[in-house]
């Protein structure tokens, strides 16, 4: 059976750990799209443009592959967007937002068949539950980790567990950046379901 080739439309080393837990063979390359939120557009929908986007801007590149785009926003309860920090002082005070708050993480995927144009989307939602911070504490965990590429200011795979007092979510993959359980469940959809791959 001819199987189309994977490919992973993203340069973050966090997806690709990701998406290599599932052993399939798969290339990525990083696409170039504007990730400027539309005027009035919700978080859930940001995130499942961008992840659509990410995986298009590659089709024409890329014509005999499945295509896996994913991008994440995160949300503050009053609907305020978490980027990535991309410096100290900006997740300091992202943090100090996040304190006690209850913070949503949406995680667009997108599936996208190049040859045939066929798309499968999902959101993933994932709610972290933030202990109160104190300065110390926020401080210290920025030096240690620098999380200034993730959105949120935390690495979920490292010590940004200690932040949280609960999370609340199917995947919790989805919160470093690929939400394994549905990409599983949309690749099993068209006949390719990591268990059974030779």
């Amino acid at each position: 059976m001819h199987r189309n080739p994977l490919l992973l439309a993203s340069s973050s080393r966090y997806r690709h750990e990701l998406l290599a837990r599932l052993g399939l063979p798969f290339s990525n390359a990083s696409p170039d799209i504007n990730e400027t939120p539309l005027t009035g557009e919700s978080p859930d929908d940001l995130a499942l443009r961008l992840a659509e986007s990410k995986a298009r801007a590659l089709a024409s590149l890329y014509p005999e592959h499945w295509i896996i785009g994913s991008d994440q926003v995160a949300a503050l309860p009053d609907g305020t967007l978490l980027s990535k920090p991309g410096n100290y002082s900006n997740a300091c005070e992202q943090l100090a937002r996040s304190s006690g708050q209850s913070v949503i993480f949406l995680t667009g995927l997108a599936l996208l068949d190049a040859s045939s144009g066929t798309l499968q989307t999902h959101c993933e939602q994932f709610t972290a539950h933030f202990r109160n911070l104190s300065a110390g504490e926020i401080d210290a965990y920025i030096r240690k980790e620098e999380p200034y590429d993730c959105a949120g200011s935390f690495r979920m795979e490292g010590l940004g567990i200690t932040l949280f007092r609960e999370l609340q979510g199917r995947d919790p993959n989805s919160l470093i950046g690929l939400p394994l359980i549905a990409l599983t469940d949309m690749l099993t959809a068209w006949g390719r379901n990591p268990l059974l791959e030779p």
